[in-house]
Protein backbone atom coordinates (compact mmCIF):
# COMPACT_ATOMS: atom_id res chain seq x y z
CA UNK A 1 0.00 0.00 0.00
CA UNK A 2 2.60 2.52 0.57
CA UNK A 3 4.55 1.65 -2.84
CA UNK A 4 0.74 2.90 -4.12
CA UNK A 5 0.55 5.81 -2.09
CA UNK A 6 3.82 6.95 -3.40
CA UNK A 7 2.98 6.13 -7.02
CA UNK A 8 -0.18 8.45 -6.39
CA UNK A 9 2.21 11.23 -5.23
CA UNK A 10 4.45 11.02 -7.71
CA UNK A 11 1.68 10.84 -10.73
CA UNK A 12 0.35 14.14 -9.00
CA UNK A 13 3.65 15.94 -9.59
CA UNK A 14 4.44 14.71 -12.92
CA UNK A 15 1.26 14.88 -14.59
CA UNK A 16 0.92 18.47 -13.72
CA UNK A 17 4.24 19.31 -16.30
CA UNK A 18 5.48 17.26 -19.13
CA UNK A 19 7.21 14.35 -18.27
CA UNK A 20 11.15 13.09 -18.34
CA UNK A 21 12.36 9.98 -20.30
CA UNK A 22 12.76 8.21 -17.11
CA UNK A 23 8.93 9.32 -15.65
CA UNK A 24 7.50 7.73 -18.63
CA UNK A 25 9.69 4.32 -18.48
CA UNK A 26 8.80 4.41 -14.90
CA UNK A 27 5.14 4.72 -15.51
CA UNK A 28 5.25 2.66 -18.11
CA UNK A 29 6.20 -0.18 -15.74
CA UNK A 30 3.98 0.75 -13.32
CA UNK A 31 1.16 0.07 -15.71
CA UNK A 32 3.07 -2.81 -16.94
CA UNK A 33 2.87 -4.58 -13.66
CA UNK A 34 -1.04 -3.21 -12.57
CA UNK A 35 -1.93 -5.30 -16.32
CA UNK A 36 -0.71 -8.12 -16.14
CA UNK A 37 -1.32 -8.33 -12.32
CA UNK A 38 -4.85 -8.05 -13.92
CA UNK A 39 -4.52 -10.57 -16.16
CA UNK A 40 -3.32 -13.12 -13.58
CA UNK A 41 -6.22 -12.54 -10.79
CA UNK A 42 -8.74 -13.37 -13.90
CA UNK A 43 -6.66 -15.94 -15.31
CA UNK A 44 -7.43 -17.15 -10.84
CA UNK A 45 -2.98 -17.30 -10.64
CA UNK A 46 -1.15 -15.00 -8.53
CA UNK A 47 2.00 -13.05 -9.05
CA UNK A 48 3.77 -11.63 -5.96
CA UNK A 49 2.34 -7.96 -5.90
CA UNK A 50 0.78 -5.88 -3.68
CA UNK A 51 -3.20 -6.70 -3.23
CA UNK A 52 -4.39 -3.66 -4.68
CA UNK A 53 -3.39 -2.06 -7.96
CA UNK A 54 -2.87 0.91 -9.57
CA UNK A 55 -6.54 1.13 -10.61
CA UNK A 56 -8.08 1.14 -7.40
CA UNK A 57 -5.05 3.53 -5.76
CA UNK A 58 -6.96 6.29 -7.46
CA UNK A 59 -5.09 9.24 -9.08
CA UNK A 60 -3.69 10.40 -12.14
CA UNK A 61 -1.69 7.03 -12.88
CA UNK A 62 -4.92 5.08 -11.57
CA UNK A 63 -6.82 6.45 -14.02
CA UNK A 64 -4.63 5.84 -17.17
CA UNK A 65 -4.31 2.08 -15.71
CA UNK A 66 -8.29 1.87 -15.47
CA UNK A 67 -8.60 3.02 -19.27
CA UNK A 68 -5.85 0.95 -20.30
CA UNK A 69 -7.00 -2.36 -18.61
CA UNK A 70 -10.74 -1.47 -20.29
CA UNK A 71 -9.11 -0.96 -23.31
CA UNK A 72 -7.62 -3.90 -23.03
CA UNK A 73 -10.35 -5.78 -22.86
CA UNK A 74 -12.03 -4.51 -25.44
CA UNK A 75 -9.14 -5.75 -27.52
CA UNK A 76 -8.98 -9.07 -26.12
CA UNK A 77 -12.50 -9.78 -26.52
CA UNK A 78 -12.27 -8.66 -30.79
CA UNK A 79 -9.41 -10.80 -30.83
CA UNK A 80 -9.25 -13.58 -28.38
CA UNK A 81 -6.77 -16.22 -30.69
CA UNK A 82 -4.21 -13.41 -30.23
CA UNK A 83 -4.08 -12.59 -27.00
CA UNK A 84 -4.34 -15.83 -25.71
CA UNK A 85 -1.53 -18.77 -25.48
CA UNK A 86 1.10 -16.40 -26.97
CA UNK A 87 3.86 -18.40 -26.33
CA UNK A 88 2.31 -20.94 -28.14
CA UNK A 89 1.93 -19.01 -31.30
CA UNK A 90 5.36 -17.67 -31.11
CA UNK A 91 7.06 -21.25 -30.65
CA UNK A 92 8.81 -20.07 -28.01
CA UNK A 93 9.49 -22.07 -24.30
CA UNK A 94 9.18 -20.04 -21.51
CA UNK A 95 11.71 -21.34 -18.75
CA UNK A 96 13.87 -18.93 -20.50
CA UNK A 97 14.48 -15.07 -19.71
CA UNK A 98 16.63 -14.65 -22.54
CA UNK A 99 14.08 -16.49 -25.16
CA UNK A 100 11.11 -14.38 -23.44
CA UNK A 101 12.86 -10.97 -23.39
CA UNK A 102 14.04 -11.64 -27.36
CA UNK A 103 10.47 -12.96 -28.06
CA UNK A 104 8.86 -9.85 -26.70
CA UNK A 105 10.49 -7.35 -27.84
CA UNK A 106 10.27 -8.75 -31.48
CA UNK A 107 6.77 -8.88 -31.02
CA UNK A 108 6.73 -5.16 -30.04
CA UNK A 109 9.26 -4.70 -32.96
CA UNK A 110 6.61 -6.15 -35.39
CA UNK A 111 3.64 -4.76 -33.63
CA UNK A 112 5.17 -1.31 -33.96
CA UNK A 113 6.68 -1.70 -37.63
CA UNK A 114 3.32 -2.88 -39.25
CA UNK A 115 0.78 -3.51 -36.89
CA UNK A 116 0.51 -6.83 -38.37
CA UNK A 117 0.01 -8.69 -35.05
CA UNK A 118 -3.56 -6.74 -34.54
CA UNK A 119 -5.03 -6.87 -37.70
CA UNK A 120 -2.93 -8.86 -40.01
CA UNK A 121 -2.59 -5.49 -42.16
CA UNK A 122 -0.10 -2.63 -42.56
CA UNK A 123 -0.37 0.39 -39.94
CA UNK A 124 2.80 1.60 -40.25
CA UNK A 125 3.93 4.75 -37.15
CA UNK A 126 3.01 4.17 -33.61
CA UNK A 127 -0.79 4.77 -32.47
CA UNK A 128 -2.50 4.02 -29.07
CA UNK A 129 -4.20 0.76 -30.28
CA UNK A 130 -0.86 -0.88 -31.19
CA UNK A 131 0.18 1.05 -27.54
CA UNK A 132 -2.28 -0.81 -26.17
CA UNK A 133 -2.12 -4.39 -28.51
CA UNK A 134 1.81 -4.52 -26.80
CA UNK A 135 0.23 -4.25 -22.96
CA UNK A 136 -2.19 -6.93 -24.29
CA UNK A 137 0.63 -9.45 -25.43
CA UNK A 138 2.68 -8.61 -22.37
CA UNK A 139 -0.49 -9.63 -19.91
CA UNK A 140 -0.96 -13.23 -21.82
CA UNK A 141 2.70 -13.94 -22.24
CA UNK A 142 2.76 -13.35 -18.44
CA UNK A 143 0.06 -15.55 -17.97
CA UNK A 144 1.89 -18.29 -20.09
CA UNK A 145 5.38 -17.83 -17.74
CA UNK A 146 3.14 -18.10 -14.63
CA UNK A 147 0.62 -21.39 -15.88
CA UNK A 148 3.93 -23.20 -16.70
CA UNK A 149 5.94 -22.28 -13.25
CA UNK A 150 7.76 -19.57 -14.16
CA UNK A 151 6.55 -16.84 -12.35
CA UNK A 152 9.86 -14.41 -11.87
CA UNK A 153 10.38 -14.43 -15.78
CA UNK A 154 7.31 -11.70 -15.31
CA UNK A 155 9.58 -9.32 -14.01
CA UNK A 156 11.33 -10.06 -17.19
CA UNK A 157 8.58 -8.80 -19.14
CA UNK A 158 8.11 -5.43 -17.18
CA UNK A 159 11.58 -4.59 -17.73
CA UNK A 160 10.82 -5.25 -21.47
CA UNK A 161 8.20 -3.01 -21.56
CA UNK A 162 10.29 -0.14 -20.11
CA UNK A 163 13.20 -1.00 -22.20
CA UNK A 164 11.20 -0.84 -25.27
CA UNK A 165 9.33 2.16 -24.14
CA UNK A 166 13.04 4.25 -23.54
CA UNK A 167 14.22 3.11 -26.98
CA UNK A 168 11.36 3.07 -29.48
CA UNK A 169 7.90 5.16 -27.81
CA UNK A 170 9.16 7.93 -25.57
CA UNK A 171 9.59 10.73 -28.31
CA UNK A 172 6.08 10.08 -29.32
CA UNK A 173 4.55 9.76 -25.75
CA UNK A 174 6.15 13.31 -24.68
CA UNK A 175 4.74 14.77 -28.36
CA UNK A 176 1.44 13.53 -26.82
CA UNK A 177 2.20 14.91 -23.20
CA UNK A 178 2.66 11.83 -21.69
CA UNK A 179 0.49 8.88 -20.94
CA UNK A 180 -2.48 10.77 -19.78
CA UNK A 181 -3.13 11.44 -23.71
CA UNK A 182 -4.27 7.80 -23.75
CA UNK A 183 -7.44 8.59 -21.64
CA UNK A 184 -8.72 10.89 -24.32
CA UNK A 185 -8.89 7.65 -26.39
CA UNK A 186 -12.30 7.01 -24.61
CA UNK A 187 -15.58 9.21 -24.15
CA UNK A 188 -18.90 8.01 -22.40
CA UNK A 189 -21.65 7.53 -24.96
CA UNK A 190 -24.03 5.41 -23.23
CA UNK A 191 -25.91 6.76 -20.71
CA UNK A 192 -26.06 3.71 -18.60
CA UNK A 193 -21.94 3.14 -18.60
CA UNK A 194 -20.58 4.79 -15.46
CA UNK A 195 -17.28 5.89 -16.19
CA UNK A 196 -16.41 9.05 -17.54
CA UNK A 197 -14.64 7.40 -20.68
CA UNK A 198 -15.31 6.21 -23.71
CA UNK A 199 -15.82 5.62 -26.73
CA UNK A 200 -15.78 7.43 -30.43
CA UNK A 201 -15.67 5.97 -33.99
CA UNK A 202 -14.15 2.20 -34.88
CA UNK A 203 -11.46 1.78 -37.07
CA UNK A 204 -10.37 -1.24 -38.53
CA UNK A 205 -13.50 -3.66 -36.36
CA UNK A 206 -15.95 -1.94 -38.29
CA UNK A 207 -19.16 -2.77 -35.65
CA UNK A 208 -19.98 -1.81 -32.12
CA UNK A 209 -19.31 -3.32 -29.24
CA UNK A 210 -21.81 -2.75 -25.95
CA UNK A 211 -22.98 0.48 -27.69
CA UNK A 212 -19.39 1.35 -27.56
CA UNK A 213 -17.02 1.11 -30.09
CA UNK A 214 -13.08 1.71 -30.32
CA UNK A 215 -10.88 4.81 -31.67
CA UNK A 216 -7.48 2.90 -31.60
CA UNK A 217 -6.00 2.11 -34.71
CA UNK A 218 -5.63 5.45 -36.03
CA UNK A 219 -4.38 8.85 -34.46
CA UNK A 220 -7.22 10.97 -33.42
Amino acid sequence: MEMLRRSSVFAAEVFDRSPTDKELVSQAKALCRDYIHSRLNRAGIGWSKPEHGLAASGGALGEISSVLLWLGDELEYLRPNIYRNVARQLNIPVASEGVVSDAFLAVAADIFSTGSFITRVSLPGVTWGKVVSLYAVAGALAVDCVRHGHPAIVHTIVDCMGEFVRKSLTSWLKKRGGWVDLTKCVVNTDPSFCSHWLVSAAFAFGYYLKAIVLHLLREK
